[in-house]
Parts: structure tokens; sequence; C-alpha cells
């Protein structure tokens, strides 16, 4: 048993295709396209493709400071780590804290979704099936996702790089279909703005669309093969090629996708594309593309088990690394003696999953739960983005000027930071700017469940700092180096 809790996760299990289908997955494609991107129509309208540009050129930003800190730094604890080595251990421990928590989170969002989307389906197609029995299959989800993550990290990741490979090769289908059917209708100056919505005009309807909540919802998720670092054959090359290939790779289908979209519909009635309904993925494939409407609805099913599989991974490495330094509950650690996946971890993932899923989804309904869920979710994922780019900075800068190059390690950080900062604002609900409305009840609770479970991370942060501040300083380690406590490799140096 000692053996267990103490040794190591599997070490090259798994190179560079799994590890990007990582990331990719936990972007989720799919439902990103169908359900979250066309959040951003109500202010864009017709030129959410440009929305969606803007977007990712921000997203690179913060890609491209994961992937430098990714590379320096292979470690389970990711975020955390880096936090921890570019500005403070205590900074680290707090960001872990809050990605632990946000990370566990994106299961039962995505089986929330997964419920709710078969269940909405089914009953379209034979009224007799009831709208509202969604919860069975939400939980058949988490018993696949479980038994992915028993099996190992080898197992889960090529779990996802097939279904990683199915969504996307649909909806690029689809898309190449929308652009050919639009024949005349096809327009580069869907990415102007001369087609945002009415009250949003110009510049304005294109930042509102690309700062929404569901968009920036789409692109996080890119960072997810970092947790994956230290079961990840030649990880510091491995990590800064997967975490930078999916958010481009990603970023540049959302764009072509929404193009697609855009053009067949109508620029000029785009801002009433939604997620569902006749304007919707989902309605034009049914009115116009026949049987493909199947393929397209189990794309969107796949993609939410996908991007499940994906977070639960993330959620119980970060886990695992935090509690192997014991700032966490120790039994975090526990390791399966065979697969050496962190059973304990993905015990509590299983049991976070089906109680949010189950509280949240009775108590309210699977859609409110959704958007509660997804604005606790966005609102701490993007503080992390922006303080990972000050921890870039700050690592970059610590390390002399051989290392620094003023770019990738001062500019970018500032420009991710600058972009993210308006999301984590909307996100908020805060009414900075003139398309952000206030959040209602229940959705509202979202600001309130992150400050509750922060400061409870501040308290627990002051008593290992009081009683176990060796804890607190572990946060920096990376333990492939074969390093004592503060990072120092076997031939003395410090990495970075």
């Amino acid at each position: 048993m000692h053996e267990e809790t103490t040794g190591a996760l599997r070490r090259d299990a798994v190179g560079l295709r799994e590890v990007l289908f990582q990331s990719v997955t936990a972007m989720a494609p799919a439902a990103a396209v169908a359900a979250s991107i066309p959040a951003g129509a109500v202010f864009a309208g017709g030129s959410l493709p440009l929305a969606v540009l803007v977007a990712l050129v921000a997203c690179l930003f913060t890609a491209s400071c994961v992937a430098e800190l990714a590379r320096e730094l292979p470690a389970a604890g990711s975020v955390a780590t880096y936090t921890a080595r570019g500005l403070h251990p205590a900074a680290g421990f707090l960001v872990g804290w809050g990605y632990v928590f946000v990370e566990m989170l994106v299961p039962p969002l995505l089986l929330l979704q997964l419920g709710f989307t078969a269940a909405g389906t089914l009953h379209e197609e034979w009224s007799s099936y009831p709208a509202d029995l969604w919860w069975p299959w939400s939980l058949a989800g988490a018993g696949v996702i479980a038994a992915a993550g028993y099996l190992g990290v080898r197992a889960s990741a090529r779990f996802g790089t097939v279904l990683g490979v199915f969504e996307i090769l649909v909806f690029l289908v689809f898309a190449v279909l929308l652009i050919g059917r639009a024949g005349s209708g096809n327009t580069l100056s869907v990415f102007g703005t001369a087609h945002t919505a009415d009250g949003y005009s110009g510049i304005s309807g294109v930042f509102a669309g690309s700062v929404s909540v569901y968009t920036v919802l789409a692109f996080a998720g890119f960072e997810a093969a970092a947790p994956l670092a230290e079961e990840t054959r030649d990880p510091r090359r491995t990590m800064r090629r997967a975490v930078l290939g999916a958010a481009l790779g990603i970023g540049l289908f959302y764009v072509i996708t929404t193009y697609a979209m855009t053009v067949y519909f109508g620029p000029d009635r785009f801002a009433k594309f939604g997620a569902s309904g006749e304007s919707s993925w989902d309605g034009v494939a049914r009115a116009s593309f026949g049987l493909f409407w199947v393929l397209v609805f189990l794309a969107v099913i796949n993609s939410t088990i996908a991007n499940a599989n994906a977070c639960a991974n993330v959620s119980t490495r970060t886990a695992f690394a935090l509690a192997r330094i014991r700032v966490l509950p120790r039994m975090l650690a526990t390791l399966h003696p065979r697969h050496r996946s962190p059973v304990a971890g993905i015990a509590l993932q299983t049991v976070v999953a089906v109680g949010a899923v189950l509280g949240l989804g009775l108590g309210y309904d699977p859609v409110t739960a959704f958007l509660l869920l997804a604005t606790v979710i966005v609102t701490v994922v993007v503080g992390v983005y922006v303080v990972v780019n000050l921890a870039c900075a700050g690592y970059f800068l610590r390390a002399g000027r051989t290392a620094l190059r003023p770019v990738r390690h001062l500019l970018f950080p500032a420009l991710g930071s600058a972009a993210f900062i308006p999301a984590l604002l909307t996100a908020a609900g805060l009414p900075v700017f003139d398309f952000v409305t206030r959040l209602t009840a229940p959705v509202s609770y979202a600001g309130p469940v992150v400050g509750v479970w922060m400061t409870a991370g501040v308290v627990v942060l002051l008593l290992l700092i009081r009683r176990h501040p060796e804890r607190i300083a572990e946060t920096a380690r990376v333990h492939l180096d074969a390093s004592d406590p503060a990072g120092h490799r076997q031939d003395g140096t410090v990495p970075g």
C-alpha cells in the first residue's frame, strides 16, 4: 500500500498525439461550435467569425505563455507549479486550489449537457420519450469516464483521441458542405464589422462577441495537456507543441466552422442564430442535410464525453500533485498498483460529478445548472490564465538575460492578460461594459461560490504556512528533475 500512495505516475505512457488530443478534447470543439460560440451571435451577429478570430489571437498569447512554462517546468501540478516558480509558492498553492476545484466541475458541466442534449433530441424524435428524463444519460457518461480514468492515462488518452478525431471530422465535413451550398453567398465581409447585431454596431459588437462567457468557454482547455507532463515521452518538447497546437488548430477550426454557418445562414440575420431550434446547427442539419443531423448530434454527444474525460484527467493529476506534497489530503495521491492511475482522485471526481449533476440538475433544471457551473468555471479559469501570464514574465525575468525573450516572455504575457481581464469582468457579471448584464439567481450565485472557495483556500494556506511552511515551498518542485525540494537538478543547477 505504501508503494501505491507514494509512487510516481506511469512515465513515458503517452506521446504527442495523445497529449495533443488531451488539450483538443478539453476544448470540446463540437460542443463549443454547436452550443457555446453561437451565444456570441447576439452581439457580433454576422461578424461572429471576426469575433472568434479575435478570441483566437487573444488565446494564443496565453497559450504561448503556458507552452513556454510547460517546456521549462514539466509537472503534474502544471499551472500551480508555474505560478509557484514564477511568482511565489503561496500564489502557486492558491492557483492550484482554484484550478482543482473548477476542473472537478467541468465533467458535471459536460455531463449535464450530455443529458439534456440526448433527452431533448430523443423527445423531439419520439414524443413519448420524456424530455425531463435526462439524468440516466448523465450517469452513464459518468460511468464511462470513471472507467477510462481507472484504466490509466494510456487508455484514457487514446479514448479521447478517437473521440476527438470523430467530432472534428464531422464538423469539418459539415462546414465544407455549408460553404459549397452558400455559393455566391461566400464573402469575407464577415471578417469585418458590417454585420454586427442591432444595438452593438461596429467593433463594440465584435468585442462583446469575443469576450462572451461562452466564447471564452469554447477556448478554455488548451492548457489541459500540461498536467500529463510526468506521463509523457520527452515532455519538455511535447508539452509545448501540444498546448500551442491545440490552441491554434482548434481556434482555426472554430473560425472555419463559424464562417461556414454564417455565410450559409446569412450574415445579416445571423444575430438570431443560437444553440437550439431551427436557427441552430442541429436545425440547419435537419432542414437541409437529411440524416446528416444524426452525425452532428452524435458528434456533440461525443464531444461532451471527450471533454469530461480530458478534464477528469486534469483534475485528478493536479490533485495528485498537490496531495503528494501534502497540501491536499494525502489520500488523493493514491495510485493503482498496476495502471498507475490516481484512483482516489478518480473516485472523488466521480462522486463530485454525480453529486453536482443530480443535486443541481434536479434541484433547478439541467440547463440552469449548466449555466451556473459554466459561470463558476469561466470566472476561475480566466483568473488562472491572467495569473499564469504574470508567472511567465516573472519566471523568465528571474531566469536571467540569456533565457529571456522580450516578445515571448514580456509582451505576450502583457497582451494575454489585457485580453482576458475583460473576459473575467464579463464572466463575473460586473457591468463594466455596456453589453454586460447583471447575473440573475441562481447563476449569480457563481461569484459567492468562487469567493467562499478561495477564502477557504486562503485559510488553509495560512494554516500551512504556520504549521508546515515546507509543504507550500514544495509547490515549486518539478519532480521529473530528480530534484530536491528547492527544485535543484542532479547537476546542482536550478531549472530555468
